[in-house]
């Protein structure tokens, strides 16, 4: 069907030449009498009407309504009783431009032909042109007898064989439509029963993503938590268990850490670039650019953390900057510091607290863990360590504290030892955060106190 819209046009023009050569072969002379025959000139633009058809509509009309103006006018000879229906050339083109054309130029092409077929009318019965074409006998009288009484049904013949050539036209396009309709369907149904496929697929995704929260990620928190606080609580072990339960503790961390990973990829493919520490400065930067007073300070020398660690420093630094500026307005003064001297990193974090808001308003997100005040606390205890929030006076404090995931020798472990029941009261709070027990008020503080 494609190739018939291209070149259906062209072919039909050389077969409509070729067949009045042939018919025509005894009136035009010798051979070649096709330039002497008086037909000749309306036979040439006639088919090239034909053939212009598809790919030039307007160019088609054009050469049709050359030869009537030229008939017009005598610059052309009019039609003969033997070769009037070259006329019907220009209604076979009207067939291909209705198939192939625009609407647009579709109605152009329908009034242009009921113009042409009123002119081919008079040229054929007036008896200054066509005199009849051999239809009954010339008269020398003029027009006014010939037209009203021959004229109309020249018309009504001619319109009669545009409408059949049309009608072929206009079908052949609703045809091809109807197919590509039927094509369109049958792509909108495939597209349909893939994405249903890909719907399923996301679903079992998630699923997937629920088992291995449910199941691997809270098993592992448990493990690391429990580890923690054996080793805390150890005093009197001998080196060997301590490192043991240390590398117990740091590689149930880092298999929980890239748990999360693969259940935060599971849906989305290829995660992200995780932010990490060394984000932390240009993350402060850019805050003191938006009219928050930041003063930073470090005390101890850095440790290298682990990705994990990386990334809860920066996301509970970001929450704190950004609730901070919530909370506080612009010019909020905040205090952070790093202090890598003990057995962890500790960060405290210190903001201004508005006077004409209510300091103990209750956290924005509702407790939802992701969000605010609760989600600090679960990537600080993702991460083994705690965090702490709320007033101070005057200011918001936020306190976490991060283990460094390997310690040099026993004697790392004596300011935790020295903290005595302050440090075994904090780790049966991860450890009782991690298996789902109550309370945990005693570390963290009220939970209505903090802000999201």
């Amino acid at each position: 069907m494609k190739s018939a819209r291209y070149w259906g046009a062209p072919v039909a023009a050389v077969v409509f030449f070729y067949l009045w050569c042939v018919a025509e072969a005894g009136r035009m002379g010798p051979w070649p009498g096709l330039p002497m025959w008086s037909g000749s000139i309306p036979l040439v633009l006639a088919t090239l009407a034909i053939a212009v058809s598809v790919r030039l509509p307007y160019v088609s009309l054009g050469a049709t309504a050359v030869l009537l103006l030229g008939q017009l006018v005598h610059a052309i000879p009019a039609m003969y009783a033997n070769h009037w229906a070259i006329y019907l050339g220009s209604f076979i083109a009207l067939g291909f431009t209705l198939w192939t054309a625009r609407p647009k130029v579709r109605m152009v092409a329908g009034i242009a032909n009921l113009v042409f077929a009123a002119v081919m009318a008079f040229l054929m019965v007036s008896w200054r042109y066509g005199g009849g074409v051999g239809w009954f006998p010339p008269t020398y009288f003029g027009d006014r007898g010939q037209l009203p009484k021959y004229g109309w049904t020249a018309f009504a013949v001619l319109v009669m064989v545009a409408g059949a050539c049309a009608a072929v036209g206009l079908l052949l396009a609703l045809y091809q439509e109807r197919g590509s309709l039927f094509r369109d369907r049958i792509l909108a149904q495939s597209n349909l029963k893939e994405a249903e496929i890909e719907l399923i697929v996301e679903q079992e995704r998630t699923r997937i993503s629920r088992d291995l929260h449910d199941s691997l990620a809270h098993s592992l928190a448990v493990i690391a938590a429990q580890a923690d606080g054996s080793r805390y609580l150890s005093t009197g072990q001998p080196k060997a268990v301590l490192d043991a339960l240390d590398t117990i503790a740091t590689s149930a961390r880092s298999a929980l850490v890239d748990a999360q990973r693969v259940i935060e990829g599971v849906g989305g493919g290829m995660a992200a670039p995780q932010p990490r520490f060394s984000d932390v400065m240009p993350l402060i930067e850019r805050m003191r650019q938006g009219s928050l007073k930041i003063e930073h300070s470090e005390s101890g020398g850095p440790v290298e953390l682990s990705p994990g660690q990386q990334l809860a420093v920066f996301r509970i630094v970001q929450e704190c900057l950004t609730n901070a500026l919530k909370h506080g307005g612009r010019g909020t003064f905040v205090r952070a510091h790093f202090d890598w001297s003990g057995p962890g990193l500790t960060i405290h974090l210190a903001s201004d607290l508005p006077s004409s808001r209510d300091t103990a308003q209750d956290d924005d997100d509702g407790g939802r863990v992701g969000r605010g005040i609760p989600g600090m606390r679960e990537r600080a205890h993702l991460a083994g360590g705690w965090l702490t929030s709320g007033p101070d006076g005057e200011q918001f404090r936020v306190t976490a504290f991060l283990p460094y995931g390997t310690r040099a020798g026993t004697a790392e472990l004596e300011p935790a030892l020295a903290a005595g029941a302050q440090a075994a009261a904090k780790v049966s709070s991860v450890v009782a955060a991690s298996t789902g027990l109550q309370p945990r008020a005693a570390i963290e503080g009220p939970v209505g106190s903090g802000r999201g």
